[in-house]
């Protein structure tokens, strides 16, 4: 099955007027620059990465820089020499000066990336959690580029690792299929939010059945210490609450602001400062304890990964799924917290992440982490209508996916109306 040729499409959602997904730093339109990989007599593959709105236009133009390496391939040539195929992209001798391995060339690798796995995944006939879970540990250890990062985690230690969590996979597998997975909400504590929405939001999702809910704080302090409050009177005291700094404080401020939150207990305090700064974040893990740290929804490689997890400076690791390059490196950075012992909770949100995100996290409870204990997946109640295998949460859990693919698919109607800048939403909007 050879790839013959790709389209990209500039795909914007007007969500900032609303307030949805605003934080401390960020007030957007949700965006996906999204590419869809045709075949010579086969399904499309489709992959995206995710945008806040403006700068989508430049997300687009690097998938277009990149996709030459990608058409022409057969999927059976891809899957025979991985690695060799993702360094193509990630290595690429011109287009290196703008990364290397992160920012948005990287982000397009991701998109790529993916888009070859939904293909090879519909091409099997299985959710990608199912194709990745049932794939066996060699195939598995040989998807992983491991340089720079054999100092934390070696093939052999993967494979050994993949290997061990066979015992108990039938029945994890029936626990999943049988309960789903846990989750938590974020859509409850937007910052733009006004008090009595997000009261009357957070009784909704406790009535859902949602016992772990997440807050922007990064606000004036006592804005974030009154909305705490305000969460914790409607969910009580047994329900988890998590707070979501987005990068705003400094590394001072950010443990004298968790002093400020503690009464609240919350559960963990994700981004309190610069995405790049392990020692910043080491040093905050280490003041605000018990209270976790939480971060990865902007980390760009396996290798900031890596050393997050040997700094000791995260206690839950949030991989996104198209801000790495793809698949294989998220398997990656699964296997590295694994043996770090750190849970994983995917970043979801925006537009499409939690489609994505869900196979991710299964996969993981499945072959990797072996646990649910403090692992969730982060929900939204944003814009899955557009998707055409959208996700299906009951009871505050993720089902299972059961069509092919990674459930990237965009059904077209979503694709035209909300093209930019010529969908009839922003022509006349």
């Amino acid at each position: 099955m050879r790839i013959v040729s790709y389209e990209v499409h500039d795909v914007r959602f007007p969500t900032a007027a609303a307030g949805d997904g605003s934080d401390a730093i960020n007030r957007g339109d949700y965006s996906a620059a999204y590419v869809s990989l045709h075949t010579d007599g086969g399904p499309s593959g489709d992959g995206f990465t995710f945008t806040n709105g403006r700068g989508n236009e430049i997300a687009c133009a690097a998938i277009h820089a990149l996709a030459h390496h990608v058409v022409g391939r057969t999927i059976e040539e891809i899957a025979a020499e991985p690695v060799k195929f993702w360094r193509s992209l990630t290595a690429d001798v011109q287009l290196r000066w703008l990364g290397p391995e992160k920012g948005v060339i990287h982000m397009a690798t991701g998109a790529l990336v993916n888009a070859v796995w939904d293909l090879r995944a519909k091409l099997e006939g299985k959710p990608m959690w199912r194709l990745l879970a049932e794939m066996p540990s060699e195939e598995l250890v040989r998807n992983i580029d491991f340089h720079h990062i054999v100092d934390a985690l070696t093939p052999d230690e993967a494979l050994s690792l993949l290997e061990s969590r066979q015992v108990g996979y039938a029945q994890r597998l029936s626990v999943l299929e049988r309960d789903g997975f846990p989750s938590y909400t974020t859509s409850v504590g937007w910052l733009g939010y006004p008090d009595e929405q997000v009261k009357s939001l957070t009784q909704a999702a406790y009535d859902a059945g949602f016992r772990a809910m997440k807050m922007k704080v990064g606000g004036p302090i006592e804005d974030d210490v009154r909305r705490a409050g305000l969460i914790r009177s409607v969910i009580g005291d047994n329900a988890l609450l998590m707070m979501d700094a987005n990068q705003v404080w400094d590394v001072p401020e950010a443990i004298a602001n968790m002093s400020a939150l503690k009464e609240f207990d919350p559960y963990w305090i994700e981004e309190p400062t610069h995405a790049d700064d392990v020692l910043g974040h080491a040093a905050i893990a280490k003041a605000v304890a018990p209270i976790r740290v939480a971060t990865g929804e902007v980390a760009a490689n396996r290798v900031i990964f890596k050393q997050l997890l040997q700094a000791g400076a995260i206690g839950v690791c949030q991989v996104d799924a198209c801000r790495v390059g793809g698949v294989n490196e998220v398997l990656a950075t699964l296997l590295m917290a694994a043996k770090f012992d750190v849970p994983v909770c995917p970043h979801a949100g925006g537009v499409g992440l939690c489609e994505y995100v869900q196979h991710l996290a299964m996969f993981d409870y499945l072959r990797v982490g072996g646990s649910m204990a403090d692992r969730m997946i982060e929900y939204v109640d944003h814009l899955h209508e557009h998707f055409e295998d959208p996700i299906t949460v009951v009871g505050g859990r993720y089902r299972p996916p059961v069509k092919p693919g990674y459930s990237a698919t965009l059904k077209p109607a979503s694709i035209a109306e909300f093209s930019f800048p010529d969908g009839p939403v922003w022509r006349h909007g």
